[in-house]
């Protein structure tokens, strides 16, 4: 990941420099984690710079806002165009794009209604989440020990900041067994998702991963997968999956905006399948990556070019 310093921030609005993108220290955000966020990826393909589907991704954070009672000044086509926007100001090709907006400076409690809404959209050049190697050998993951939220506690399908101190939490642990990722159950003790991925694995050839009942926040590139494999007549199913599923698939992989199609070669130090890339992983991903930079027909409308 690098930050170029030098480049633009969408501030409220306005394209500002990056290191005067500032909040005040007594923003609610800061205190109390109330932000809703996305994360979205624009890749370099032979047609020019194209956003990998924007639409979706700005729907799910109007989404979560509207569940956090944020009432966002913006229509879903204007934050789409400023997206494009920053990109261009920021003469970037391909990129990592955060927006987010979040209750920023006016009063303190926990009630935050009273303070006003502040939106932001910064980009920057960022590689594989897992690294390049990843993709092809596959990463080593370890259940955590820490469970995803309850449905009666925090809404899981808004992507929030504050969900976040829960993936932390499973993140940090698994780093510090030497593990890449973790992956996390549900408060009913099933297989959720990993820290900031979902989970698919590959049982006699079909594809299973977790329905959105598991805590799970509902990926959009797990739904492109899911989409991918239905048309290669790959027979998907979306249920319960309890952990020691994990151990006896024959493949498994996490997807999501930052990780796109990792596959896991080991759960808690043991071998899944071959211990690397399984043959449908590797169909499911070679396809993505093809649409994604412009090898194939995009037949699906993902990407929005920014030409």
């Amino acid at each position: 990941m690098v930050f170029n310093e030098s480049g633009k921030i969408w501030f409220n609005g306005k394209l500002v420099n990056w290191k005067e993108a500032n909040i005040h220290v007594l923003s609610h955000v800061v205190h109390y984690g109330s932000s809703v966020f996305e994360g979205i990826r624009c890749y370099r393909t032979k047609k020019g710079p194209a956003i990998f589907r924007l639409k979706e991704h700005v729907n799910r954070l109007f989404n979560s806002a509207k569940i956090y009672r944020m009432d966002v000044e913006y229509s879903e086509d204007e934050f789409s165009e400023a997206v494009i926007e920053t990109i261009k100001a920021n003469e970037l090709v391909e990129c990592y794009i955060r927006p987010v907006i979040f209750r920023g400076y006016g009063k303190l409690g926990v009630h935050p209604l009273e303070n006003p809404l502040e939106y932001v959209i910064a980009v920057w050049s960022w590689g594989k989440y897992l690294g390049e190697e990843a993709l092809e050998k596959g990463v080593d993951v370890g259940v955590s020990t820490w469970r995803r939220l309850a449905p009666d506690t925090m809404p899981n399908i808004a992507k929030a900041g504050s969900n976040y101190m829960n993936s932390q939490l499973a993140k940090m642990e698994s780093v510090a067994n030497g593990y890449h990722e973790a992956i996390m159950l549900d408060y009913q003790g099933m297989v959720s998702e990993g820290t900031g991925e979902n989970v698919f694995l590959i049982k006699d050839e079909v594809l299973y991963t977790p329905p959105a009942s598991t805590s799970l926040l509902p990926g959009i590139t797990r739904d492109s997968i899911i989409k991918l494999a239905l048309s290669m007549d790959i027979e998907v199913r979306e249920e319960l999956i309890p952990r020691e599923m994990l151990y006896i698939a024959d493949e498994a992989f996490l997807t999501g905006t930052a990780a796109e199609v990792t596959p896991i070669r080991s759960v808690d130090q043991i071998t899944v399948g071959s211990g690397k890339r399984g043959e449908i992983t590797g169909i499911l991903q070679k396809n993505f990556f093809d649409i994604i930079n412009g090898e194939k027909e995009d037949k699906y409308g993902w990407l929005t070019f920014l030409e």
